[in-house]
């Protein structure tokens, strides 16, 4: 009776804490947003710091993401918070729209604008201070986590600031890369005759192969096997020609350390139409074929791999819409601080709501306004992109950024010249060996660019592993409507290059 008296006190005194507490800690608004901006600071270091250390401890890089995933949160609400406009900068926007865009009151595309008008001022603080709250309590947790860091190598010998990191390095998939290497260079005891396989999976271009090219070229990885082997071509793979592949297949890295062992690790990209028969055949050809210590990497847009693994997939999704912010703002501002430019940051945010977390979008257009950074500029591209999206929701049902798989030509129209659409077809990707266009795509989007009939365009050559271009197809042909002479003569005076 007595052990259930106290364990009731102690219940009820804690309550009463915790109440005390969140009393308490109910702040105004300036120090929500003063508390919020320091923990965040504090957690921006630990992120930072861990980036820099090859942790191998899974427990470890687990709360470091969940931290990550509460600092992106954190920057996003504070962002929103500071965008909000007053009710009266608010009310004359609004007029200024009705007047110039009336047709833009009604569409989807405003999404910032109505994210923010549909939440009061108490509602954003409450959001704000819930994520505090999460925010301070990890960051305490953190303590010990914070001292470990010190014990791991660092990854990088020379310092960056954030931008030019964030261009030149894999973004978020920190985890999930340690994860993979920890999987590679963990050691079988001698009696495992299974041969390890890891599946990555995740939906079109999200980023398995540039995770694998990383995780490839890490030194201890090259160092632990003495071949890394890439095979691509699903029909290739039948029982009585798969070996050891010497010609044929691309050897990812040449370079690799010679070993007793002789491992090798064979990276196989399979389609998205998954064959099980096909796999089945490559699994049993390999476990023959390979000499012992060595793992197989295999990558597919198809979940059904995933029971073939040896070991949990790595599954990776899309970036959050909070994540994709503190991306793309990063990537826009550079080293300027957005809190110097209220209203940039606005527009900044409107723009990246609209990408429906599109990466390649983010590059394109961040690397546009970071350029021409220019208020008038930028207010022309966000409303180019909004008539633009508009229009394509109206015709199509959909955006432009909604189909991941651009499995259909998509239409784009021309900043310069909205009379004129870009249709834009047969995407792929080329290897850093491969020539790629001369003719940039955001050159003839938002430039005087106009290439004549059927041309190849660059759409974006990535800065890291596997270094891949993204190349397109496209026509110019002019819009069809009785209204396409009456709007170009209005829009013809405007300069937006």
């Amino acid at each position: 009776m007595e052990l259930f008296l106290s364990a009731v006190l102690s219940d009820l005194a804690s309550r009463s804490i915790n109440f005390i507490f969140n009393k308490c800690s109910k702040l105004p608004s300036p120090a929500v947003e003063d508390s919020l901006q320091r923990a965040l600071l504090r957690a921006q270091v630990i992120v930072d710091e861990s980036m820099r250390r090859h942790i191998t401890n899974q427990a470890m890089l687990q709360q470091l993401n969940m931290l990550r995933d509460t600092m992106h949160q954190g920057n996003y609400m504070l962002d929103i918070f500071r965008c909000k406009p007053d009710d009266d900068e608010e009310e004359e926007d609004t007029k200024h729209k009705i007047v110039s865009h009336p047709l833009l009151l009604n569409s989807r595309v405003n999404c910032v604008r109505d994210f923010l008008s549909s939440r009061t001022s108490a509602q954003i603080l409450k959001e704000m201070q819930q994520v505090l709250d999460r925010l301070s309590s990890m960051i305490h947790d953190a303590n010990e986590l914070v001292l470990f860091l010190a014990s791991y190598p660092p990854m990088y010998r020379q310092p960056y600031s954030m931008h030019l990191l964030l261009g030149n390095c894999m973004f978020g998939r920190q985890m999930e890369a340690q994860l993979a290497i920890n999987f590679l260079l963990h050691t079988r005891t001698h009696g495992a005759e299974e041969l390890e396989v890891l599946p990555i999976v995740g939906p079109y271009q999200v980023g398995k192969r540039t995770l694998v090219a990383h995780v490839c070229k890490d030194e201890r990885v090259r160092d632990y096997f003495s071949e890394i082997v890439l095979w691509t071509d699903d029909h290739e793979f039948r029982d009585e020609k798969i070996t050891i592949p010497r010609e044929g297949h691309e050897n990812i890295f040449q370079n690799c350390a010679p070993n007793k062992e002789g491992r090798i690790l064979v990276i196989v990209e399979l389609a998205a139409d998954f064959n099980e028969v096909v796999w089945k055949r490559l699994y049993s050809a390999s476990k023959r074929c390979l000499p012992s210590g060595s793992k197989i990497i295999v990558t597919s847009q198809s979940d059904k791999v995933v029971k073939y693994g040896t070991t949990r997939a790595l599954t990776l999704n899309y970036m959050s819409q909070e994540e994709y912010w503190y991306f793309f703002k990063i990537l826009t501002f550079g080293s300027v601080d957005p809190e110097m430019h209220p209203r940039l940051t606005q527009m900044a945010m409107e723009i990246s709501r609209m990408h429906n977390c599109c990466f390649i979008a983010a590059h394109l257009v961040s690397y546009l306004l970071r350029d021409n950074f220019d208020i008038h500029f930028w207010h022309k591209v966000l409303i180019f992109l909004k008539e633009y999206i508009q229009n394509h929701v109206s015709k199509f049902g959909e955006g432009p950024f909604d189909d991941r798989n651009q499995s259909k030509p998509v239409h784009l129209q021309r900043m310069a010249t909205p009379s004129e659409v870009i249709m834009v077809s047969n995407p792929s990707d080329r290897s850093s060996q491969e020539e790629v266009p001369k003719i940039r795509l955001d050159d003839v989007i938002y430039k005087n660019v106009r290439p004549h009939g059927k041309f190849e365009a660059l759409v974006w050559r990535s800065q890291i592993p596997p270094y891949y271009s993204y190349t397109t197809t496209c026509e110019i042909q002019e819009l069809k409507n009785t209204g396409t002479k009456r709007k170009r003569t209005m829009k013809s005076g405007v300069t937006f290059c």
